[in-house]
This record gives structure tokens, C-alpha cells and sequence, in this order.
């Protein structure tokens, strides 16, 4: 009889143990999943501040063993030894060496516009993939909150406008989850200015058509028309290529009441692709041919009314000589408070390295074979043009990766400068005494 009942008492402590451990074991996966999710939210959090490095759009990727290299296809924050510095820059001087003549040099600045249209008559839509990444690099983009001062009506209107204008589910592979809910949660002010007047973005009613757009104050004098002369925030995307950067960002203004996208390229060819897209509407967007660098050609809508610039990979196709001008002219049309997000080439980035001799124009900057040109900046230079044209620094940094070919087992270093710029506040007049 004791030896039954010892023996039940076993079995008894041998379950409990048993489920101690397995709850033990849940709780640790738990505590496990709920880390790695606040871990998750740091790293993003960290991409709106000015001192921390942008985290890679699908996560963050350290390399810390060399053997590992080839399992990933790009690794992030790469530090350089002052030796692969010093190999880079040797290998920079050596591809400068033997210039183009100056009179191909001419030729290549008169007839940019010509390499530029051959380009997109080349490749079409087919060469560059949408960007996705912009959303979480860059959330000032958007307005705060856009999607949660909806209200039932009119989320009922988008429905239908959309269906009508095929504004959505329409040529927009690959937005991933993660961006789209990054960017609700952590944008910048709702209240913007618009030609002087302050609208409250819970209460603006969606942009449509240029002749339905309603007086929002119903002032007795006539607002000047122009596209998008009703819009509460605007976006222009300055080198809007066939639409890689401004279809994922209409996918989500569609749906925004107010917003705004002007989108400009240098090549008519450019700007037919965009509007020739299913996804176009001229509820949202508005694309136009512009050449920057001509200071001349005024843009179809005043200064002082852009929330957000957009320059990405397009300064560094700019002479060199021309570039402050373009910057200090795009500022102009900042509202103040206004944000220009720029990316563009780094020094010594794998492209540049793999310039033959004979395609240098001028120090650092290059003629492609298809001749198209590039530059390739540095964090002091990008500095300098955008507080020169009276704007403040809130971002500029290296963005450092290495990208591996796992097929051929090939390694590119890859620079990238990232910078944020925003128009100060006016300060207020002083009242007369």
C-alpha cells in the first residue's frame, strides 16, 4: 500500500515538474517575441532622429562574421578600415587622370536633355523599382495621422473616386506592411499653411478636379487656380523618372483629404510614362516637364506652398556649377516649416570605382556610356549647398552598406548621403508701437 501510494506521489511530481517547465519554456517565448517586437520599434523609432543612422528598409543587418558574408545580399552600417579608404580614394584619382575633352564636355551639358529621353525611350518603366524604402527613411513625406482623422464619409467618397480614377490596387507591388504602419504612426504636423492660411487637416475636404475645388474659408475674393491651388499639404518630387518614388506615394495620398503631388522631370519622356499610368489621376497629381537649372522657367505654382521636396539620385546628374542654384531655387518654394529630403550618391561608392579612364568631366563627377552623368558628393558638401540656400540641417548623414552578389560572389561597397533640410519658421513682425 506504500509503495502504491509513493508511487502515485512520483507521478504526481514528475507532472508538476513537467508542467512547471513548459510553462516556464512559454514564458520565455514570450518574454523572447515581446523583446525582439520592442527591439523592432526602437530601431524604427531611431530613423526620425538626426544623430542615428538609417536602419535598412527590411531590417537592420550587422555584419559580424566575414565568413557569413554571402548569406545575406546586403549588410548595413559598414565601417571602413583607413586602409579600404585609402585604396578607394587611390582608385578614384587613377580613373580621373585622363579627362574628356572639353568640347565632348559641352556637348554632354547642351545636349543632357537628348541623353535623358534616349534613356527612358530605352528602358521605359523596366530599369528602376519603386521605392518603397521612401516611407521609412523618410515619413515627413506624409501628414500626421492621415488615415485616422477619417471619417465614415469620407472614407465612402475615396471608395468611389478611386474606383473611378483607379487610384488604388493598381500598379503598386511590393508596399510592404510594416512601412505603411510606421508611416501613420510617426509623421509630421497636421496643421499646414496654405497661401497663408491655416487648415485644420480632420476637417479639409479631398482635392479633386481644379474647377470642383471648394474655397475652404469661401473667401469673397477668387484663390489663383493652378493645380492643386486647393490642396492642404503638397509634395513635389523633383526628377520623377517614370514614377518609381510617386506611384507609392500616391497609393497613399489617394486616401488623404488635401494632399497634393507635383512630380517635374527633365525628360518629356519621363513625365509621359508617369501620365500615361493607370494609377495617374489629376485629382492627386500633377506631372509637368521642367528643367531645373533654368532659372528662367517659373513653376506652375507660386513659392511658399510645398510641405515636403523630394530630391533623390537626381542632383548628382546636375553640373556641378549648377547645383547651388537649384537647391537655393527649390528652397523658394518651401513653406516655412518645409521639409527637403535629399539621397544621392556618396564618395567612393562602387560605381564610382568602376569608372574607366576617360570618363571623368571633373573631379568626381562622370559621363556614363549612355551619356548621362553623375556626381558623387560628400556629407561636408551636401552641408553647405542646403544651408547656403538659408536651410537647416535636421539630417545629414553616410549611409554606408555592402552589397553582395551571392551568384558570382562579388562585394560592392555601396555609399549613399542621406540628408534632411528643413525652411525655418519666419519670425513674427513686430507689432507697431
Amino acid at each position: 500500500m506504500l509503495s502504491l501510494l509513493w508511487q502515485r506521489r512520483s507521478r504526481e511530481a514528475v507532472i508538476s515538474a513537467s508542467s512547471h517547465c513548459s510553462r516556464s519554456l512559454i514564458k520565455m517565448n514570450i518574454i523572447k517575441k515581446i523583446s525582439a517586437s520592442y527591439l523592432r520599434k526602437s530601431k524604427m523609432q531611431q530613423r526620425c532622429q538626426s544623430n542615428r543612422r538609417p536602419i535598412a528598409p527590411l531590417g537592420s543587418r550587422i555584419l559580424t562574421d566575414p565568413t557569413k558574408v554571402f548569406e545575406h545580399n546586403m549588410w548595413d552600417h559598414m565601417q571602413w578600415s583607413q586602409e579600404e579608404e585609402e585604396r578607394a580614394r587611390e582608385k578614384a584619382r587613377e580613373n580621373s587622370l585622363m579627362r574628356v575633352q572639353p568640347e565632348d564636355q559641352d556637348k554632354y551639358e547642351r545636349e543632357a536633355n537628348k541623353y535623358w529621353n534616349e534613356f527612358y525611350k530605352t528602358h521605359k518603366n523596366n530599369f528602376f523599382k519603386d521605392r518603397n524604402w521612401l516611407f521609412l527613411e523618410f515619413p515627413e513625406i506624409l501628414p500626421k495621422g492621415r488615415k485616422d482623422q477619417m471619417n465614415k464619409k469620407e472614407k465612402s467618397y475615396h471608395v468611389k473616386l478611386n474606383a473611378t480614377n483607379s487610384c488604388t490596387n493598381v500598379g503598386f507591388p511590393g508596399m510592404f506592411e510594416e512601412g505603411k504602419d510606421y508611416c501613420q504612426n510617426n509623421l509630421v504636423d497636421g496643421l499646414t499653411a496654405v497661401r497663408g492660411h491655416a487648415y485644420n487637416k480632420s476637417q479639409a475636404e479631398p482635392v479633386t478636379d481644379n474647377k470642383h475645388v471648394k474655397n475652404y474659408e469661401q473667401e469673397p475674393v477668387k484663390q489663383e487656380s493652378f493645380p492643386g491651388s486647393g490642396a492642404t499639404y503638397t509634395i513635389l518630387e523633383v526628377g520623377c523618372g517614370a514614377g518609381n518614388s510617386a506611384f507609392p506615394i500616391l497609393k497613399v495620398i489617394c486616401n488623404t483629404p488635401g494632399a497634393f503631388l507635383y512630380c517635374c522631370d527633365f525628360a518629356s519622356e519621363a513625365v509621359e510614362l508617369v501620365k500615361s499610368h493607370l494609377s495617374y489621376s489629376s485629382a492627386w497629381c500633377s506631372a509637368f516637364v521642367h528643367d531645373v537649372c533654368d532659372d528662367s522657367l517659373s513653376y506652375p505654382f507660386p513659392d511658399e506652398i510645398l510641405d515636403v521636396i523630394l530630391l533623390v539620385f537626381v542632383l548628382s546628374a546636375i553640373h556641378p556649377d549648377r547645383m547651388q542654384g537649384v537647391v537655393s531655387r527649390l528652397a523658394k518654394l518651401l513653406k516655412p516649416g518645409g521639409m527637403l529630403l535629399f539621397r544621392d550618391y556618396g564618395r567612393y561608392d562602387t560605381s564610382q570605382l568602376r569608372f574607366k579612364k576617360g570618363r571623368c568631366l571633373s573631379e568626381n563627377f562622370y559621363v556614363r556610356g549612355d551619356g548621362t552623368r553623375v556626381y558623387f558628393f560628400t556629407e561636408d558638401e551636401v552641408r553647405n549647398m542646403f544651408i547656403l540656400a538659408g536651410l537647416v540641417e535636421v539630417q545629414n548623414l553616410v549611409d554606408r552598406r555592402l552589397q553582395v552578389n551571392r551568384k558570382k560572389k562579388v562585394k560592392m561597397q555601396r555609399v549613399w548621403i542621406q540628408g534632411k533640410f528643413q525652411k525655418p519658421f519666419q519670425p513674427p513682425q513686430n507689432s507697431r508701437q
